[in-house]
C-alpha cells in the first residue's frame, strides 16, 4: 500500500491498515529477553509462568509487542510531494499503553488509523497514526500506541 501525502491529509481519522495476523513463539521471546538483558522467568520460563505467572503461560515482553509494529506496518509506504519516495523514520511515540499480555504464540495484527500529518518548515511531514494491536479471539486489545513518523524526501 502506497500513500502520498495529499492521499494522506484526505484520510485523516480513517483506518488505512490492518496487518496479517502473526505470532511468535517461546524461542523469539527468549531472543527478546536474552538480547534486552531481561530475563524475567515470566516470560523465558514456560515451568515458572505456569506456577507462578498470572497468565498461566509465557507472554510476550510489552515492549515486544510494541517493537513489532514496525513490522506489522510493513506494508505501508509514503511518498512525499512530487512523488518521490520518503523515508519514514521513527520520530516517537506520545502514548503508548499496555492492556493485555499477548501469550506465546497467539496470533495478534495490527489496525492503523491515521490521526494527522503535518507539514514541517523543513519541508518533512509527521504522520501520527494510533495502532491497536488486536490479539486473535479476545475483545481487549494488547496495546494501543500513538506512533509519529517523520517523512523526509529521498533526496534531502
Amino acid at each position: 500500500m502506497e500513500y502520498d501525502v495529499e492521499t494522506l491529509l484526505s484520510l485523516v481519522g480513517q483506518e488505512i491498515l490492518v496487518s496479517d495476523w502473526i505470532s511468535l513463539s517461546q524461542d523469539e521471546i527468549d531472543a527478546f529477553g536474552r538480547v534486552t538483558r531481561d530475563i524475567d522467568p515470566m516470560h523465558m520460563d514456560p515451568e515458572y509462568a505456569r506456577k507462578h505467572s498470572p497468565f498461566g503461560q509465557t507472554v510476550l515482553f510489552g515492549f515486544q509487542t510494541l517493537s513489532m509494529l514496525s513490522h506489522l506496518c510493513s506494508p505501508i509506504r509514503y511518498r512525499h510531494d512530487g512523488g518521490a519516495i520518503g523515508y519514514d523514520l521513527n520520530y516517537g511515540l506520545n502514548r503508548v499503553r499496555f492492556i493485555s499480555p499477548v501469550p506465546v504464540n497467539a496470533r495478534f495484527r495490527n489496525r492503523m488509523t491515521i490521526k494527522s500529518v503535518e507539514q514541517r518548515e523543513d519541508g518533512a511531514y509527521l504522520i501520527t497514526s494510533e495502532n491497536t494491536i488486536e490479539i486473535e479471539g479476545q475483545e481487549r486489545p494488547a496495546l494501543v500506541a500513538e506512533w509519529i513518523g517523520l517523512l523526509s524526501r529521498e533526496d534531502a
